[in-house]
C-alpha cells in the first residue's frame, strides 16, 4: 500500500503539470492559428518552430492528446483543439482513396502522398479517442473509421496477416504500425456500439505478435521483417528496442484481460522482464533505444517516450498481479515515473528534453510534438490503473 500510495501522489503531480502546463501550452503556442494545424516542435523558450514539414502523424497525435483531456476531465478548450488539428488533418492529408498521405508543408499542401501505415494507424486510434470523448460524433466518426479499415484489408492486407508496408510490396515488413493498429483496434472495441470487426482486428494482430513479433526461443520482439513474417537477415533482423518491449506489455496485457488469456499475459510479462533487465542503463536509471538480440546494448540513446511506455506497462502488469510480484511492478513503476520525470526539466514548464546521449548531458532541443501522445497516455493510463487498484 505504501508504494502505491507513494505513486498516486507523483502521478497526481504528473497530471497537475499536465493540465495547468503542457496542455495549455501545446494549444496556445504548439496550434498554428487561425486554422493549420498544429506545428511538430516548440522551443526551450516555448515559441514555435517554423518548419515548413509536416508530418501527418503529428496531427491526429495531438487530436488524441486534447480528446483524452477532454475525457478525463481537462477543462480548457479541448474540443476547440481537437476541431483544430482533425480539420486540418482532413483537409491536408486526406487522398482521394480516403487514406491519408504522408508529408504536407506548413500552407497545407501535401508534398508527400506515399502512403504509410503508421499514419493510417493514428488515423484509426484519434478517430477513436474522438467518438469516446465526445459521444454524439461517435457514429459519424465510426462511419469513417471502418471506411479506412475496409480499404487497408482490401489494398493492403498481407497474404498471411497484417499488412503491407506499401504498394508495390516491399520489405521490411515492421512491428511498429502494426502495434498502433493494435492500439486503436482495442481503443474502437471500448467504443459502445462499434463494429466487431475491431475485435477481430486486435485478435488478428494480438496472434501476429505472440507467433511471429516475438521470439520464441528469447521471448523478446523483434522490429523489422521479410515477406514470410521471418525476422530480416542481417543487422536490421536483430533490433530490439527496450520502448517497444513495454509498449507491446501494455497492449497484450489489456488484450489478455479482454480475453482472459493467461498465454498472452505470460508474453507480455516476459517482454517486460526483457526491457526492464537488459534495457535500462544503470547509470542513468533510464531506458535507452536499442539491443541486439543477444541483449548488448545497440544504442544507448535514451530517449523520452520509453520512459513513458515503461511507467505504462509496470503499472498494467501490477493491476494483473497480486502480492509480492505486485510490489515488484509497482517499485518498478516508481522507477519509471523517476525515469520520466528527468525528461521534464525544461526551463518553461509544460516542455521537455527528448533526447539523452550516454555519458553525456541531455541535448538542448525543441520539443517534439509527437511526444505528447506518450505524455498524455502514460499520466491518464497511470491514474486510471491506480484507481483500479485501489477497488480491488
Amino acid at each position: 500500500m505504501r508504494l502505491q500510495a507513494e505513486l498516486e501522489q507523483r502521478i497526481a503531480l504528473l497530471r497537475e503539470w499536465l493540465e495547468d502546463r503542457a496542455l495549455p501550452l501545446w494549444w496556445n503556442a504548439g496550434a498554428a492559428k487561425p486554422a493549420a494545424g498544429f506545428h511538430e516542435r516548440l522551443q526551450q523558450d516555448g515559441k514555435p518552430m517554423h518548419l515548413d514539414n509536416r508530418r501527418a502523424r503529428v496531427q491526429p497525435r495531438q487530436v488524441y492528446c486534447y480528446a483524452t483531456a477532454g475525457l478525463n476531465g481537462w477543462n480548457g478548450p479541448w474540443r476547440e483543439a481537437i476541431d483544430h488539428g482533425r480539420s486540418w488533418f482532413e483537409h491536408t492529408y486526406r487522398l482521394e482513396n480516403e487514406l491519408y498521405g504522408n508529408l504536407a508543408d506548413a500552407r497545407g499542401n501535401l508534398i508527400d502522398p506515399v502512403f504509410d501505415l503508421y499514419n493510417q494507424a493514428f488515423a484509426l486510434f484519434s478517430a477513436a479517442a474522438i467518438a469516446t470523448a465526445i459521444p454524439e460524433r461517435a457514429a459519424s466518426e465510426h462511419r469513417c473509421a471502418l471506411r479506412i479499415l475496409d480499404r487497408l484489408k482490401n489494398e493492403y492486407a498481407h497474404p498471411l496477416a497484417g499488412f503491407e508496408e506499401g504498394m508495390p510490396v516491399r520489405e521490411p515488413l515492421c512491428s511498429n504500425p502494426h502495434m498502433h493498429l493494435f492500439e486503436a483496434a482495442l481503443a474502437w472495441e471500448s467504443v459502445p456500439g462499434s463494429d466487431l470487426r475491431w475485435a477481430s482486428l486486435a485478435d488478428e494482430i494480438a496472434t501476429l505478435a505472440t507467433t511471429r513479433f516475438i521470439d520464441a526461443d528469447t521471448g523478446a520482439l523483434r522490429e523489422f521483417f521479410d515477406r514470410n513474417w521471418n525476422p530480416m537477415p542481417g543487422e536490421q533482423g536483430r533490433i530490439v528496442e527496450p520502448g517497444h518491449q513495454f509498449e507491446w506489455a501494455w497492449l497484450l496485457a489489456r488484450w489478455a484481460e479482454c480475453r482472459n488469456n493467461p498465454f498472452a499475459l505470460a508474453k507480455a510479462k516476459r517482454l517486460f522482464e526483457i526491457g526492464e533487465t537488459y534495457g535500462i542503463c544503470r547509470e542513468r536509471g533510464v531506458a535507452v533505444m536499442s539491443l541486439d538480440d543477444d541483449f548488448t546494448v545497440r544504442d544507448g540513446m535514451a530517449r523520452l517516450w520509453p520512459q513513458s511506455e515503461w511507467l505504462k506497462a509496470s503499472l498494467r502488469l501490477a493491476l494483473n498481479a497480486e502480492g509480492e510480484e505486485r510490489g515488484r511492478y509497482l517499485q518498478s513503476a516508481l522507477r519509471a515515473h523517476d525515469a520520466l520525470s528527468l525528461f521534464l526539466t525544461s526551463p518553461t514548464p509544460g516542455l521537455w528534453y527528448d533526447k539523452w546521449p550516454p555519458k553525456n548531458d541531455m541535448i538542448d532541443e525543441p520539443a517534439p510534438a509527437s511526444t505528447f501522445y506518450h505524455i498524455v497516455c502514460s499520466i491518464y493510463e497511470a491514474g486510471e490503473v491506480l484507481r483500479q487498484m485501489r477497488c480491488d
